[in-house]
């Protein structure tokens, strides 16, 4: 399977997803410093600059650790603007991805306050593209790190009906759709 990471950093998402047999086909990164790591390690792998692009190759999974600053617990409180923030705001451009390319499976990352500042609308935009998501927060302790800190992992696969079309999607965006019942699967 193909996967186009977005908002790749050092590759984290890539690297676990080769090591399942897959294959990046793209990175998209805006930092100079992660751009150069990703080059020394997959030289022959292109980056995207800017997520903000007007084309992305096919891809059958698209990963997203979208920017987290404006969701967080951490930092300023005034700041939290949630998903209409400048960064954590970049998450409406993963989905613009996700309809321009279709991809089979939809991986995002982020911090556990996402649950409490835009898990609903997250959900429904999933939906609006024809998703269904499930998720979990995973402490970093339980993969080693020396820290409880929680990230929350969803990922999406097409929904039970497949691809429905486009003006009954948008009819479960407006109306606020919530798989709030998910969590308990």
């Amino acid at each position: 399977m193909n996967v186009l990471d977005l908002f790749s950093g050092i590759g984290g998402f890539s690297l676990g997803l080769e090591r399942a047999g897959m294959r990046t086909v793209a990175f998209c990164e805006i930092d100079p410093f992660c751009r150069r790591v990703l080059a020394k390690h997959w030289p022959d792998i292109p980056i995207i600059e800017n997520v903000r692009s007007s084309s992305f190759p096919g891809a059958d999974i698209i990963t997203a650790g979208f920017p987290c600053q404006d969701i967080s617990d951490a930092g300023n409180r005034s700041i939290r603007a949630g998903l209409a923030g400048e960064r954590s705001g970049l998450f409406w451009e993963a989905m613009r991805a996700v309809r321009l390319v279709r991809p089979r499976y939809v991986i995002l990352e982020n911090v556990a306050a996402l649950l409490r500042r835009g898990m609903g609308t997250v959900l429904g935009a999933l939906a609006s593209s024809g998703h269904d998501a499930e998720w979990d927060c995973v402490p970093a302790f339980a993969v080693g790190a020396p820290t409880r800190r929680d990230r929350l992992v969803i990922v999406a696969k097409p929904d039970r009906e497949g691809q429905r079309g486009l003006e009954e999607r948008n009819i479960f965006a407006e109306a606020g759709f919530h798989a709030t019942t998910a969590a308990s699967r």
